[in-house]
């Protein structure tokens, strides 16, 4: 009896749309109720995915009571991601956001199921949590939930890059420019680029760049130099930031305080100057080590020195920082003033790096071959002692 009634509230809620909505519409209703008749529930799913963009739904309460009259009737029917991404579509009509949020907690149960359905569930909740009701603790929270399960997931799912969104704007928020540049790289890397306007692509840019420079533990800028996100700041007022992280890249301390015209105007750089001129030189430093041939990279105080622009006295706290971050690996000998380098972080490379191991290469092959042709010349004598 209770399926009946609801069979016909049902069909009495698309009824009504057919005659209240335009010419076009009514065919949507129409096609609509004849899939649901079918129970056709695949294609009931995708023809929803349409109608829930349509411009004429998207103001006052549409969406909501299409969901409460209709979708509900057979959302455990619907695919769970697409039940949620429906959902998505349909919170954005609640005026208080925390019904929004109440309805959302509602839907995570009924998609429990499939985890890529539960975690975007909890990300749509964060997002409304940060971005309307400025809740950080909640946040937060949803965060380190869902990090947790994305960690263990095969490969990039629907919600990591929505995730990762979530993720940066809260550490941004937080002024924790380290996860900001690792979490806002993954969302770039999740999503299609060509998606986001050219003022979106600019403020990421922008952000990214003064994070890679103002982050605790962020050495390695080779990754966002090779990102096409890049070049949106190109023939911009901003241009400056693409060459001064070329700059720090390669540990380029003249070019670093020749551009402070150019840096020094951003309140946030010129506060941290001193971090800055600290990180640019463990930078000069791991690119001294890393022009090296491997059988000589003894650098002596002097050269480091002459290299960073710091005092004799500092050079031996700077090696001991490069070696405590795991930068470069090595011995110190006070005694001679010298360091001898074995090894140096891995890093994504530029084309002027990558310029300079293949020269190193070359140079290596040669040695082989000197070598090789030594042997073959003194062979008999090695062979006969």
């Amino acid at each position: 009896m209770a399926t009946t009634v609801q069979q016909q509230n049902v069909s009495d809620y698309l009824s009504n749309q057919q005659k209240e909505g335009t010419k076009e519409l009514a065919n949507e209703w129409a096609t609509l109720e004849e899939l649901h008749n079918k129970k056709l529930w695949h294609q009931l799913t995708l023809r929803l995915m349409v109608l829930i963009k349509k411009p004429e739904l998207q103001k006052g309460d549409h969406l909501i009571q299409l969901y409460n009259n209709f979708i509900q009737t057979f959302e455990n029917k619907i695919n769970p991601l697409s039940l949620v991404e429906i959902v998505a579509v349909v919170i954005e009509q609640f005026k208080d956001p925390k019904e929004a949020v109440a309805f959302l907690e509602k839907t995570e149960p009924k998609v429990k199921v499939n985890p890529d359905a539960q975690n975007l569930c909890k990300v749509l909740a964060g997002q409304i949590h940060l971005e309307k009701l400025k809740d950080l603790d909640a946040t937060k929270k949803v965060i380190e939930e869902v990090e947790k399960t994305l960690d263990n997931a095969d490969g990039v799912t629907a919600v990591h890059g929505r995730f990762y969104l979530l993720a940066s704007q809260y550490y941004r928020i937080q002024g924790d420019h380290a996860q900001y540049y690792r979490t806002a790289l993954r969302y770039l890397g999740c999503i299609d680029l060509d998606t986001l306007t050219e003022e979106t692509k600019m403020q990421h840019a922008f952000f990214l760049g003064l994070a890679a420079l103002l982050g605790e533990g962020v050495y390695n800028l080779g990754e966002l130099l090779a990102h096409q996100v890049l070049q949106s700041l190109k023939n911009t007022e901003n241009s400056w930031l693409v060459d001064l992280l070329y700059a720090f890249n390669s540990g380029d301390i003249n070019k670093f305080e020749q551009m402070k015209i150019k840096w020094g105007v951003i309140a946030d750089l010129a506060a941290q100057e001193l971090f800055l001129r600290q990180k640019i030189s463990l930078l000069c430093l791991m690119e001294m080590t890393f022009k090296r041939p491997s059988h000589d990279r003894q650098l002596t105080f002097e050269e480091i020195a002459r290299e960073t622009k710091l005092p004799i006295n500092e050079i031996e706290l700077l090696v001991m920082k490069a070696l405590s971050q795991g930068l470069v690996k090595g011995a110190i000998d006070q005694v001679a003033s010298t360091v001898n380098m074995t090894w140096v972080q891995p890093r994504v490379l530029d084309r002027t790096q990558i310029k300079s191991m293949v020269e190193r290469l070359n140079e290596w092959c040669t040695h082989v071959g000197t070598m090789e042709k030594l042997l073959e010349e003194k062979a008999n004598e090695i062979l006969t002692l």
